[in-house]
Order: C-alpha cells, then structure tokens, then sequence
C-alpha cells in the first residue's frame, strides 16, 4: 500500500494547481498560434513556427536559465515587475511559466492538427454565407477543433506534472511552496531513507500520466474513426 506524507500530497495538490494553471493559461496563445499557422498567410511564419517548437529541442535547464535572466532582479522584465510590486522567481508562479514554456509545442502542435483536419469547405461556405471570420471562428472552426484542444490540453497537463529542470531553476525547490511531485522525487532519492517514499511519489505520477495517456490515444482513435 502506498504511504504519502503531508508533504507529499502537498506537492501532489501544487502539481496538479500548476499544470491546470499552465494550460488554462497557454490555452489561448496556443489556439491563437494553432490559427496562424494553419489558415494564415504571411512572411515570418516559419520563423513563428521554429521559435514555438524551439522548447522541444532545448534542454529545460536551458528554458529555466532564459527565464531565470528574464524575470530575475537584474532582468528588464523582472526589474519591471519588481517596481509594480510583482514578485514571480521562486514562486510557484514562476513554476507556471516553466511549465507554459515547455509545453507550449505540444499544445500547438495538438490543435493545430485537429484544425487541419477541418474540412475546408466547411468554412468556405461559412463565409459564403456572409459570416464575418470571427464568426467562422467561434461557429466553425472552434467547435471542430474541440478535440485538437482536450488533446493539447492533456498532454500539456502530462508534460506540466513531469516538468523537472526548468521549475528547478526558475521557482526553486521550496517545500510548500514550489516543490512539486518530480522535486519531491529529486529530494527522497537525495535521502539514505528516502527510497520508499521517492518510489510512492513515481508510483503517484506513473499513475497519473498512464491515465491522462489513456485518455489522450482513446480521443485520438475516435478522431481517427471520425465518431
């Protein structure tokens, strides 16, 4: 049977606050660039489209830095910040940041595949019509790319509860406050004692992403069936 101390559904309970924050967060951007890079046309779009995937290849610790300069005391956005009296390094809002960073791509790259997959006759004929193209948006194209999005949502949900190297740097490990499951983890393996509780915690969290991998391959299987 698995034992967790407080401390541990407490980073359990901050984990699952960042990651819902992160994608309620990302969620529009994420739609907003999904848009773009399906239906528009302009110069720079895969410029745009390199600098959203560019989290995937680089290594979190590297984001964590990046934003660490960014919003640290002696970064312009943070000095700026600071004067109006927000504080973001080491909380865990700076931990949402982390996590809306690295999983941006793959929330992308999920509605924007369910928008391809729109027939575009669809919005042809809206716009025959005489619907305005953010009625085509609200009517069409949002509606049709609702499983795109719960799809994008999931995964980034999945990459926000792992998220390890960025959150490090940039919020810090502090117990109550930025510790989530994967710094829980890092701490009881630091521990000589500390082994049966690190295996709880991975239990934990391989549970929960088996779970939310589940849901996300059964939405795709109905995509593909097209129920």
């Amino acid at each position: 049977m698995i034992q967790l101390a407080p401390a541990d559904y407490a980073a359990i309970g901050l984990s699952v606050k960042i990651a819902v924050t992160a994608v309620a967060i990302s969620l529009p951007f994420g739609f907003a660039v999904a848009y773009l890079s399906t239906f528009a046309r302009f110069r720079g779009k895969l410029l745009l489209e390199a600098i959203v995937n560019l989290p995937l290849t680089l290594p979190p610790v590297v984001i964590g830095y990046l934003l660490l300069v960014l919003l640290g005391r002696n970064g312009w956005l943070g000095h700026l910040l600071e004067g109006l009296g927000i504080r973001i390094i080491f909380t865990w809002k700076a931990a949402v940041l982390a996590c809306s960073v690295v999983g941006f791509p793959l929330l992308v790259r999920a509605i924007r595949i369910g928008m391809e997959s729109i027939d575009i006759r669809l919005i042809q004929a809206s716009r025959t019509l005489g619907a305005s193209w953010h009625d085509t948006l609200l009517s069409v194209i949002l509606p049709l790319s609702r499983r795109g999005i719960i799809a994008g949502s999931s995964l980034m949900f999945a990459r926000s509860l792992g998220e390890f190297g960025a959150t490090i740097i940039v919020a810090g490990n502090i117990p109550g406050v930025t510790r989530t499951i994967p710094l829980a983890i890092y701490d009881y393996t630091a521990s000589p004692d500390g082994e049966p509780m690190a295996a709880a915690l991975c239990i934990v969290s391989i549970t929960i992403s088996v779970v939310i991998l589940l849901f996300h391959e059964r939405l795709n299987s109905r995509n593909r069936e097209g129920t």
